[in-house]
C-alpha cells in the first residue's frame, strides 16, 4: 500500500509500505478521507516534539472497515466509520474520574501509531464509530476537530452561563468552536480573524459578527456589553498575541479558554488577570462523550464547514503540506484520500 511518510522538518514523501493486518481487538480501515490538522503542519516543520519521524500522520480520518481481528464484532466489516484517535487506558485515576482526554497513558493515532495518511490503517475496535450511509466521508472526518470545539465550549459554560462569546481564529478549530458555541445556545458569538475569506466563512456558518483585528473587536464588544467585555473568550490560535487578546477581551469574572497550541512561550500581564478575577482555562482534546456529541451534530447537519472540498490523492500530500506552511489558505480544510470511497 501507499503511505505519506514524514521524515523530518519539511521532508515528506509517498512510499510503498506493508499493509496492516487486523490483530486481536483491532480492525483495518480503508481510508476514505483524512484532514490535515494545523498541529500536523507544525509537526511537519519539526515544531511538535511529540511527533518522531519516520511517521505516517493523520488523526482526522474516516473510511470503511475492510477486515476485523479476533474478538471483534464481525458486523463492522464493510461498514463506514469515523475514528476517535485519542486512545486512553480506561484504568488510571484520570480515566476513572471521567477525564479520559488527560489519561496518563494516552496515545494518539497519527502520533504514536500510524495514522490516516495511508491507504489502510489499523485501529482498535474501541476507536471506531459507525456513520450514516448518506454522510459524506470527508464530513465524517470532521468529527475529530469538532470534538475539540465541543470540549472547549463545555468547559467555558460549565461554571457560568455565557451570553457574549468571542472566538479568536477562523481556521478549522476556530470554526468548530464557533459552531459548538452556537449550537450550545450562546446567543451572541463573534469571531476575530485576520484572513478575509475565513471571516466570510465564519459569517456564513453563523457568527453574529466578525472582526479583522483585536482592537476592532474590543471596541465593538465593549459597546454591546456596557464596557465590560465578553463573558467567554476562546482562543483557537494559541500564539502569544492571541492569548493576550483573550485576556484583554474578557470581562471581569469571565473566562478565557485556551485551545490553540501555535506557540509555547507566552507573557501575560497578570495584574489584570488577578484584579479582574479572570479564569484561564486550558482545553485539551475531548472526552469520548464530546466526540459522540460532535459526530451527532455532524450527522444531523448542525455543524460542518459548509461546502466540502474534494479530497486530494496521497501523491499530492507533500505539496499540500508545503502550501499550508506558507500561511492561511482560502480553503479552510484540506483532505487527503487514501483510496476512493
Amino acid at each position: 500500500m501507499k503511505g505519506l511518510v514524514w521524515h523530518g522538518p519539511e521532508e515528506m514523501s509517498v512510499e510503498e509500505m506493508q499493509e496492516p493486518v487486523a490483530e486481536a481487538g483491532t480492525v483495518v480501515i480503508r481510508t476514505g478521507a483524512a484532514g490535515i490538522c494545523g498541529s500536523e503542519v507544525e509537526g511537519y516543520l519539526g515544531k511538535m516534539g511529540n511527533r518522531i519521524p519516520p511517521l505516517v500522520m493523520g488523526h482526522e480520518f474516516a473510511g470503511t472497515v475492510v477486515s476485523v481481528g479476533e474478538d471483534v464484532d464481525g458486523g463492522w466489516e464493510g461498514r463506514r466509520v469515523t475514528v476517535n484517535p485519542l486512545l486512553s487506558c480506561g484504568e488510571c485515576r484520570m480515566c476513572r474520574s471521567g477525564l479520559k482526554n488527560l489519561c496518563v497513558n494516552r496515545t494518539m493515532i497519527g502520533i504514536h501509531h500510524p495514522g490516516g495518511f495511508a491507504e489502510y490503517v489499523q485501529v482498535p475496535e474501541s476507536a471506531i464509530h459507525g456513520i450514516p450511509d448518506d454522510l459524506d466521508i470527508s464530513a465524517a472526518a470532521l468529527a475529530e476537530p469538532l470534538a475539540n470545539g465541543v470540549h472547549a465550549v463545555r468547559l467555558g459554560i460549565s461554571c457560568l452561563p455565557a451570553e457574549h462569546a468571542v472566538v479568536i481564529g477562523g481556521g478549522t478549530i476556530g470554526l468548530m468552536v464557533l459552531q459548538s458555541a452556537l449550537v450550545s445556545g450562546i446567543s451572541d458569538v463573534s469571531v476575530v480573524e485576520l484572513h478575509e475569506k475565513r471571516r466570510e466563512q465564519a459569517k456564513g456558518l453563523g457568527a453574529h459578527a466578525v472582526f479583522g483585528t483585536g482592537e476592532e473587536a474590543g471596541e465593538a464588544i465593549r459597546e454591546t456589553t456596557d464596557g465590560l467585555g465578553a463573558d467567554l473568550v476562546l482562543d483557537a490560535v494559541g500564539a502569544g498575541a492571541t492569548r493576550q487578546l483573550a485576556v484583554d477581551l474578557v470581562k471581569p469574572g469571565g473566562m478565557a479558554v485556551l485551545v490553540g497550541l501555535q506557540g509555547n512561550e507566552t507573557t501575560l500581564g497578570f495584574h489584570g488577570v488577578v484584579r479582574g478575577q479572570i479564569t484561564l482555562q486550558g482545553s485539551y482534546a475531548y472526552t469520548p462523550e464530546d466526540f459522540e456529541q460532535a459526530l451527532a451534530w455532524i450527522s444531523s447537519g448542525q455543524a460542518g464547514i459548509g461546502e466540502i472540498p474534494a479530497a486530494l490523492p496521497l501523491e499530492r500530500g507533500p505539496d499540500a503540506f508545503a502550501r499550508l506552511v506558507e500561511g492561511p489558505q482560502e480553503q479552510v480544510k484540506v483532505f487527503l484520500a487514501g483510496t476512493e470511497e
